[in-house]
């Protein structure tokens, strides 16, 4: 029997999973988003979403290889499975550390156990906030800085699978930060058959997970509307002392056939997290000699680590409305309009490391007396957004026009507080507005660090024109233009601490041309040219005198050339990369008395290596796989040493097991050496390190039970250090440990 994977194609912004089929040596093009094979009738023939025709030989290898990539892509990609991600990775993990699996990504944070604390993924030692994260070709992320939260908007059950796109893509690849690549997450799929899957586990560090996936299956009353819908509740204490962690998510959506050709597709997913972390965490060499590893909070209120000084809540929603259609033979038009929120409380200690003495200041701005300093924080950010695509084939090639209108309102405070009775701490500096501007000559409250309304207009606009001089070859190039327009509305503005009204718009036209040269039916070659960018953050605008900033986008300027092969039982594809990133933002402070901190572009950096992967397929359902990436990432100023945070190169191997009821997985992610801080100085090196994933399980009919456990080695080597006052308030993270978790399965 087939066993057909569906995912999300034909998804604006990035490429999406085929259906599998094993033992057919013939090409398997993608079906529409959410169908499977059994009448795709039901949905319109959509393919304008970049990089979307993904088409893979239907082979053994494809089926069971944990990454594999398009015959059809333009630029270097990854794509993981729905499979590979219930089987094979820990059911908690958050989306970072679903696309660890893949070449050239590293991942630094989840020091609380997988899933019970933030992460951050770099993409060729791109940054978080350098490559854009989407979800269902929505690009999100904060409104300060394009940066994520990896366990607030989307936890792995709300996602089908996962592409890594490393590159910018071609013109139609939208959002703030096409500069590093993308991470494309797609939904979960609503299927033709009605089904019930309930989950539950226990595992290390007192961890329950529960789990449930509905699937409506086809209701023919409503027409042909399938909808899916799952929840997911995690409470843990967490491997960090006193770092309780608490998840409760939601998801539905409903897919709404209109006619033979066309269909709506409605989804809403919200998710509140609670948790002890305070604001910078992390333990310093002292602590950790004291206390252990694993050292965090503590249960003592006269120390800034007590637990309940150090609390967060964060709450999310995500809402797309989709309409697609075939508006004539192989010409499509797609509409998402999106809306998303995110809100952030926090209250948290000054200083968890011992570097500030636990005094705060009274009224007076002088008399210090004993206490805890502290902060509350507020981030709440609304973002509302339409992303419109149009395509017209006219037989030997396509134009596709299109374009992004988006605006959000956000609200960010911070106000200093004694924690031991939660009265105003007076310590910041005292400021007076300056005599222009908004409340001239006003003092600012010496508790109040910012207190912050902001807004975000963006607009984007592209056109491509896919050429198809001959049988298996498309040369695509394109144009994007893009306007952002920053403003803030201050009371007391961040950093100024006055009151201010300031804007700013960055503007940026990238070209782009791409190609893919489909030699056989199972081999494609395939070069790309694209032009990135990022947009300056918000932290721009945190100035006294916002005109004497004259600052661009960055920029990065991609050459990638790669080939994708996929035999009967062998997958392989490989690239090569070269990327000039210019335009780096800069900050120094004016010698001129009033004038304070200026913004410029000053230097870049050079990144480029090689990458590849590849999956073999043994008879009896045993695959072996690898894949590693060699990744130069280096400032050009000389003596032109590598950017901070980034490995020299990654690599990941493993055997899978897939066999009537039995899937067994073993599968090793190395990532290199790398340094904290720039320069490479031998204090701040972070020697590699490995995280092996052991998991099993064996179907006995409507019941699955299974044992997943991550870190296997038990590994709690250095994934990264914060640079404190002094060498001696330096703040550690390490890997957090075996961890084992039960799992057991119903499937009605």
């Amino acid at each position: 029997m087939p066993i057909i994977e569906t995912a999300k194609p034909r998804l604006l912004g990035a490429a999406a999973l085929l259906a599998v089929l094993p033992s057919v040596p013939a090409l398997a093009q993608t079906q529409p988003t959410d169908s499977t094979r059994s009448d795709p009738s039901k949905q319109p023939a959509s393919d304008i979403a970049e990089g979307s025709d993904i088409v893979v030989t239907g082979t053994r290898a494809n089926e069971i290889a944990p990454v594999t990539a398009s015959l059809q892509t333009t630029q270097p990609q990854a794509i993981v499975s729905r499979s590979f991600i219930q089987d094979s990775l820990p059911t908690a993990a958050d989306f970072n550390q679903l696309a660890l699996i893949t070449p050239s990504v590293s991942n630094a944070g989840a020091t609380n156990g997988v899933g019970l604390s933030e992460s951050n993924a770099r993409l060729r030692g791109f940054q978080d906030g350098e490559y854009n994260i989407t979800y269902d070709g929505v690009p999100f992320g904060d409104q300060n800085d394009p940066t994520h939260h990896s366990n607030t908007f989307f936890p792995s059950n709300t996602i089908e699978t996962l592409i890594v796109d490393r590159g910018p893509g071609n013109a139609s690849q939208l959002g703030q930060a096409t500069f590093g690549g993308s991470i494309n997450l797609f939904s979960r799929a609503a299927r033709d058959k009605a089904s019930a899957e309930l989950l539950g586990s226990y595992g290390s560090f007192n961890t329950y997970l529960g789990q449930a996936v509905l699937q409506s299956g086809s209701i023919d009353a409503l027409g042909g509307t399938r909808i899916v819908a799952s929840g997911q509740y995690v409470n843990s204490r967490g491997a960090l002392s006193y770092e309780r962690y608490k998840q409760l998510n939601g998801y539905v959506k409903a897919v709404i056939p209109i006619g033979a050709s066309a269909r709506l597709s409605l989804l809403a997913t919200a998710n509140r997290n609670d948790f002890n972390q305070p604001d910078n965490p992390g333990a310093t060499l002292t602590q950790i000699a004291q206390f252990g590893r694993n050292f965090a909070l503590n249960n003592d209120p006269t120390t800034p680590q007590y637990f309940r000084y150090n609390t967060t809540k964060k709450t999310t929603d995500f809402y797309i409305a989709k309409f697609e259609a075939d508006i004539a033979p192989n010409s499509v038009f797609e509409n998402s309009a999106y809306s998303y929120h995110y809100k952030n409380e926090t209250l948290t200690a000054l200083d968890v490391t011992g570097g500030t003495a636990n005094i705060v200041t009274l009224a007076d701005g002088k008399t210090k007396v004993a206490g805890i300093p502290g902060y509350t924080k507020t981030n709440d950010y609304r973002v509302y957004g339409d992303i419109a695509k149009v395509k017209l084939d006219f037989g030997f090639g396509a134009a596709t026009i299109g374009g992004q209108i988006e605006w959000s309102n956000t609200y960010r405070q911070q106000t200093d507080y004694n924690l031991v009775d939660m009265s105003f701490d007076y310590r910041e500096k005292a400021v007076t507005a300056p005599s222009t501007g908004l409340n001239p000559n006003a003092a600012t409250s010496r508790y109040i660090r910012y207190n912050q309304n902001s807004s975000l207009n963006h607009t984007e606009l592209f056109g491509e024109l896919e050429l198809r001089p001959f049988r298996g070859l498309k040369i695509t190039p394109g144009i994007k233009y893009v306007d952002f327009n920053r403003k803030i509305d201050a009371t007391v503005n961040q950093t100024t601490r006055y009151a201010q009204r300031l804007s700013k718009t960055y503007t940026a036209t990238l070209p782009f041309l791409t190609a893919n040269y489909q030699v056989t039916d199972n081999l494609a070659v395939y070069a790309q040219y694209a032009r990135g960018f990022l947009t300056p953050p918000l932290s721009q605008l945190y100035v006294a005198r916002p005109e004497l900033s004259t600052v661009d986008p960055q920029r990065s300027t991609n050459y990638q050339l790669g080939v994708v092969y996929h035999g009967s039982r062998l997958s392989i594809d490989a690239d090569i990369y070269s990327i000039d990133f210019t335009n780096k933002f800069s900050k120094s402070t004016s010698p001129v008395p009033g004038e304070g901190v200026i913004f410029t572009n000053l230097g870049g950096a050079l990144y480029k290596g090689a990458e590849g992967q590849v999956t073999y397929a043994f008879p009896g359902g045993i695959a072996v796989f690898a894949n590693a990436s060699y990744n130069y990432a280096k400032v050009k100023a000389e003596p032109r040493t590598q950017i901070a945070n980034a490995p020299f190169m990654t690599a990941a191997a493993g055997i899978l097991y897939k066999q009537g009821p039995i899937r067994f997985s073993l599968i090793d992610k190395l990532t290199g050496a790398q340094y904290a801080v720039e320069g490479e100085p031998a204090a701040y090196r972070i020697a590699p390190y490995h995280n092996v994933i052991l998991s099993t399980s064996y179907d006995f009919g409507i019941v699955r039970a299974g044992v997943k456990v991550s870190d296997l080695l038990d590994s709690t080597r250095v994934t990264g250090i914060t640079t404190g006052s002094s060498p001696a308030f330096d703040q550690y993270f390490f890997q957090p440990g075996r961890q084992i978790t039960g799992e057991v399965t119903l499937r009605f």
